[in-house]
């Protein structure tokens, strides 16, 4: 199943609203998926999660407590103000700064570069879960910084669902964009994989079930 940015909203619109499937359950799905991939790709060391405002940093905030209680050593940076996140991200924010996992704010577009490389220096892994496949335009700063720091570490990149920065219907950057080894993409390929100019961006891609239920995913093909 290949899907367009329209009818990833269109799928998480339907499976919320026509089946019932909370939004919250369906981030839990995602993110507990995406740590468990992230085991099996072998983790040696501390897995550093990026995270941006919206529902896939949201997703980051769940791998973090599924790592943190499979025994991994997990660190989170938000580059953003707590108080903007809403609804389900927030939630599991919440859940987050309650659980102690070790939490790195980065706020405002005066980006502490320094700060931040230091952060990402001896991590095995770097997820990346800034952006969705629903970005448009642009990488605006300090994003571009923050992508460029990612892609100069030494660390494996995972992308959750896109790399940060990829338009996932052209498979091209909007200007900077995360160099992943892999993506895990929620419920289906994003169109814009299947593009040639995708490849060095994306790594190696696999599919993240979210819980959607079988019978809608029919509706779209799959």
């Amino acid at each position: 199943m290949i899907l367009t940015r329209e009818q990833v909203r269109e799928l998480d619109r339907r499976a919320i609203e026509e089946y019932g499937v909370p939004g919250i359950v369906l981030m839990e799905n995602a993110g507990r998926s995406m740590a468990e991939r992230l085991r099996t790709l072998g983790v040696n060391g501390l897995v550093v999660i990026c995270c941006g405002k919206g529902n896939n940093g949201g997703d980051g905030f769940v791998m973090a407590r599924h790592l943190d209680n499979a025994g991994v050593q997990v660190r989170v940076l938000l580059f953003g103000d707590p108080s903007q996140l809403a609804d389900d991200a927030a939630v599991n924010y919440r859940i987050l700064t309650a659980s102690g996992i070790p939490l790195e704010l980065f706020t405002g577009v005066d980006l502490d570069e320094e700060r931040l490389h230091r952060q990402l220096a001896n991590a095995d892994w770097i997820v990346d879960a800034l952006f969705g496949s629903g970005l448009r335009g642009a990488i605006q700063p300090p994003f571009d910084r923050i992508i460029a720091a990612i892609n100069a570490a030494p660390a494996r990149v995972f992308a959750v669902d896109v790399p940060s920065g990829l338009d996932s219907d052209t498979g091209r950057p909007l200007g900077s964009a995360v160099r992943a080894h892999h993506t895990g993409t929620v419920a289906a390929l994003k169109k814009g994989f299947l593009e040639p100019s995708a490849a060095p961006w994306v790594g190696q891609v696999h599919i993240i079930d979210m819980g959607a239920p079988r019978a809608l995913l029919a509706t779209f093909g799959g």
